[in-house]
Order: structure tokens, then C-alpha cells, then sequence
């Protein structure tokens, strides 16, 4: 009896995509995960945090909002829906990756990784509604969030790679002023949420609990970071610049020199006009892009090349077809004419 197929297998069978569609359906995975960070943004800064008051119905007798919820029930609503617009564009993503031949299977898992991060934050979400608006499960929704823009960019990465064993491009010494890079501005995203948090923007107009910290000194401390993030950005290219490493990894620390800047730009403002909505989200969009511009320096200083082709074995199969062939003896010259 012959096995039955699954269906990405038949799915293979009659789509081959090409390795710039699975590129593009892993870009459009990083895409939707920064718009889910804005939109869930929205939400909180238009007090539309309890637009649904309860979870997984919008209310208690209805699936979707009513017309009585106004537009905050609207908003909150279609922050859920988006989930699942974020889901297809991951499915997207799996069946692509596994269509594809050669498979390629770390694509496929980190894919799955998208969608388990995706549901876990969908239940995250509803415990935040249960919970009314609960500041320290708040905060981990938005580092929920910010995993799976990292498991995006890895995934992105990794299609436009092979899969061999990864090389570096940079000596110790710099992987690990990289690491420390990455790690200050973990701790600088993670403050983030901490001043969002304890800050005006409670996400809903009705009272709710806070994080009970003065959300002016931890403001503070969060520019303190930027600063210690901005001092080993410089720092790394100039130990790049010196150790000659090649120019397309010194650009991408330059791109991210500039995203730092202007988003230290952007949090001034917000802070000296009274933390206006408007602001506060281009900072939260800002967030993610300094996360992207981090992660690209990291990647770029490693490089994998595709997987060697194994050799192929003659017809017979055997040792002999694999040696090479002996020269053949060369051709008698033709007799000497007689004239």
C-alpha cells in the first residue's frame, strides 16, 4: 500500500516557488510583525484598551463589536483580527519554505516558531483584557511582540543565505562588542516598556492599575541607554573600520547610528510636548527599527555559504567510476607519403 502524501508534499508537486518569493514571504512576515507592534501602539495610545471587555468574544453576549462600543470597541477588535492576517502571511511563509527544492527545513521550523510566538501572544492579549489592562503583562506582550520580530529577521535572513555552517567575518573580540551592543539595547527596549508602563498612556480613558514607579526617573535611566547604545555603535565602527573589515558590514552600523539619532530625536519631542499621542507612536515604530538596525549589524558579521554538492557516482556505482579516467594513448601518425 503507498504511503500517503501530506499535503505540503502535494502542495510541492504543483508549485515550485522560487527562492525570491520564499525572500519576499519571510520580508512580508518581518512587515506584518512591526505594523502588529504599531497597531497594538494604537490601541493603548486611543484609550481602546478594554474596547472589548472581555476575551475571546468582544463581549460578553456578542463575537464582534457593537455599534453602542463606538470606535474603541472598533479599534480593539481589529487589532485581534490582525492576528490573523499575521497567521496567513506565516502559513504563507511554511508552505513556500517547504514547496521549495531543495526543502529548506530551518526555514520551516523558525516559521513554526512564528506561529506558536503569534498564539501565545494572542492568549497573552486576552489575559491583558481579563486582567484589566495589567501593566507588567502589558510590558511582556510588547517583548512577546519583539521576539517575534526577531524570529522574522532570522527568517528573513536565512532565505536570502545558505545553509552551511555559518562563518564569521569579524574577529572575537568584535562578535563580542556586538553582543554587548545587542544586550544594552535589549535592556533599553525593555526599559521602554517599563516608563510605558508606569507613564500617562494607561491605554484605557477608565482607571487602571499602574507600575508604581515615578515614570520620570525611569525615563531617565531609558536616555542613559540610548547614550551607552549610542557609545558602542560608534565604538564598533571604529574598531571596524580599523580591523579593514568589509565596507557592507560598516554600513550597517551606520544605518544604525542614524535610526538611534533620529529616534533620540523623536523621544525628545515626545518628552518636552507632553508625551502626545501622535509622537509617542512614531516612537513605539521607531523602537522596532532600532531592534531591525541591531540585528542587521549582528548578522552581517557571519555568513553562510550553501551546502556542497555531494559528488555523484558513475553508472556501475562502484569505486572505479570515481577515479579518473586514464589518457588515452595517442593515435599512430600517418605513414611517410613515398614521393
Amino acid at each position: 500500500m503507498p504511503n500517503s502524501l501530506n499535503p505540503f508534499e502535494l502542495i510541492a508537486r504543483r508549485w515550485q516557488p522560487s527562492a525570491r518569493f520564499v525572500e519576499r514571504a519571510a520580508l512580508a512576515t518581518v512587515v506584518m510583525a512591526v505594523v502588529i507592534v504599531v497597531t497594538g501602539g494604537a490601541v493603548r495610545l486611543t484609550e481602546s484598551g478594554l474596547g472589548c471587555d472581555t476575551w475571546p468574544r468582544c463581549t460578553s453576549g456578542s463575537l464582534t463589536p457593537t455599534a453602542d462600543m463606538g470606535i474603541h470597541g472598533a479599534i480593539e477588535f481589529g487589532n485581534r483580527m490582525l492576528t490573523y492576517v499575521l497567521c496567513a502571511f506565516v502559513g504563507l511563509l511554511i508552505i513556500a519554505a517547504r514547496a521549495r527544492q531543495p526543502v529548506r527545513r530551518p526555514l520551516t521550523r523558525l516559521g513554526w516558531v512564528q506561529f506558536w510566538l503569534i498564539m501565545s501572544n494572542a492568549i497573552i492579549g486576552g489575559i491583558i483584557v481579563l486582567t484589566g489592562l495589567n501593566p507588567y503583562i502589558v510590558s511582556s506582550h510588547f517583548l512577546l511582540s519583539t521576539a517575534l520580530l526577531t524570529v522574522a529577521m532570522t527568517v528573513w535572513q536565512r532565505s536570502r543565505e545558505g545553509d552551511g555552517a555559518p562563518r564569521d567575518l569579524v574577529a572575537r573580540p568584535v562578535r563580542q562588542l556586538t553582543w554587548l551592543l545587542v544586550g544594552a539595547t535589549l535592556t533599553l527596549i525593555l526599559l521602554g516598556t517599563v516608563v510605558t508602563g508606569s507613564g500617562p498612556h494607561a491605554g484605557d480613558a477608565r482607571e487602571v492599575h499602574r507600575i508604581p514607579l515615578d515614570w520620570q526617573e525611569i525615563t531617565q535611566l531609558h536616555v542613559d541607554f540610548v547614550y551607552i547604545v549610542l557609545g558602542l555603535t560608534v565604538a564598533l565602527w571604529f574598531v571596524l573600520r580599523a580591523v579593514q573589515a568589509p565596507a557592507a558590514l560598516r554600513r550597517t552600523v551606520l544605518d544604525l547610528l542614524a535610526v538611534l539619532l533620529l529616534q533620540g530625536v523623536i523621544g525628545y519631542v515626545q518628552y518636552f510636548t507632553g508625551l502626545p499621542e501622535v509622537i509617542v507612536g512614531i516612537h513605539m515604530f521607531g523602537s522596532c527599527l532600532v531592534w531591525i538596525a541591531v540585528l542587521r549589524v549582528f548578522f552581517a558579521q557571519r555568513e553562510r555559504p550553501s551546502l556542497a554538492a555531494a559528488p555523484e557516482s558513475g553508472p556501475t556505482g562502484d569505486h572505479e567510476s570515481l577515479q579518473p579516467e586514464s589518457p588515452a594513448a595517442p593515435e599512430p601518425e600517418p605513414a611517410a607519403s613515398s614521393r
